[in-house]
């Protein structure tokens, strides 16, 4: 930490539970927690790719509001961590009931207001529970995720017709266009935000269009920057009128056999429970459940 960088600011939760800490600064943050998050790429793949996004892209790389990160410590050991980056919910590691409820108890001593959380599923429950008790915050489920790690790449089959490309600068718009529907179709605003998106998925070769044999586009797969060894295929997108025909099935085999050529020993992905046909698909093509991920927003409390 530099010296004129301010010490996170400590919350002292119950005995045994360790202590949390928050700070502003993603250079510190990371500097402490850098090493719990490489010990599971898989299980904290979220907060690696944000926390590289804002390195890379800057703070408000995902919203206006100024992120805040946080650590809990125990005996000496980082034991979990969270972010948040304004409008958006909080996010944390994995942790037991009893360090969410330290966590909750740190936030309110802050006088955290949350619009919602992610996390594992039973971290997101412990939390929430948590957080209704102290503060009265209603929380509701908004979605109910897998995450997957790629085992045996399996090309679906059949193939259908047309070509893997990996998107260039002469994509911009379209990538700009697809990133704000897909957007909404998973219920998600992406704050007008979706050109710098576009613009820093070019930069490394991370969207692959599939095009018909004509060259038209027809879906489209995204993958991560490497971050500790992972690298998560996000977003997959296929306009409404042309799915159901194999193109996200495609594309998703495509950017998976890239994320292995550039390095990846682990190839991750979320799904949305709630859609059988993708959970198949991707299954199909090889990869394996992890871990089941939560989302609830809370009601009843002003978000800050």
């Amino acid at each position: 930490m530099r010296p004129d960088t301010p010490h996170p600011a400590p919350h002292t939760a119950p005995a045994g539970a360790g202590r949390w800490h928050t700070t502003g600064d993603l250079d510190a943050f990371l500097s402490r927690a850098g090493d719990f998050l490489r010990s599971r790429p898989d299980l904290h793949t979220v907060l690696l790719t944000v926390t590289d996004g804002l390195r890379t892209r800057g703070l408000h790389a995902y919203g206006d509001g100024t992120p805040f990160f946080g650590l809990l410590e125990e005996d000496g050991s980082v034991r979990g961590a969270y972010f948040r980056t304004p409008p958006h919910r909080l996010y944390l590691t994995p942790l037991t009931v009893e360090r969410a409820d330290s966590l909750a108890a740190h936030l309110e001593a802050l006088g955290r207001a949350l619009p919602g959380v992610g996390a594992e599923a039973g971290t997101a429950l412990a939390f929430t529970e948590a957080w209704r008790r102290r503060t009265g915050a209603v929380p509701v489920p908004y979605r109910s995720q897998r995450l997957y790690r790629l085992g045996t790449l399996t090309v679906p089959h059949p193939v259908p017709q047309g070509r893997p490309r990996i998107a260039e600068e002469r994509d911009r718009e379209l990538l700009a266009r697809w990133y704000g529907e897909f957007s909404r179709d998973i219920g998600e605003s992406e704050g007008g935000r979706a050109e710098s998106w576009a613009d820093a998925r070019l930069a490394y070769g991370g969207v692959t269009l599939w095009e018909a044999p004509d060259g038209t586009p027809l879906a489209m797969a995204g993958l991560t920057p490497p971050v500790a060894g992972q690298i998560r295929v996000a977003p997959v997108y296929t306009p409404a009128p042309l799915r159901g025909r194999g193109y996200a099935g495609a594309a998703t085999a495509e950017v998976s056999r890239i994320a292995r050529e550039r390095g990846a020993a682990e190839v991750l992905l979320f799904t949305d429970l709630a859609n059988p046909t993708s959970n198949g698909l991707y299954q199909r093509i090889g990869y394996r459940p992890v871990a089941d991920f939560a989302v609830y927003d809370f009601q009843g409390q002003s978000s800050s």
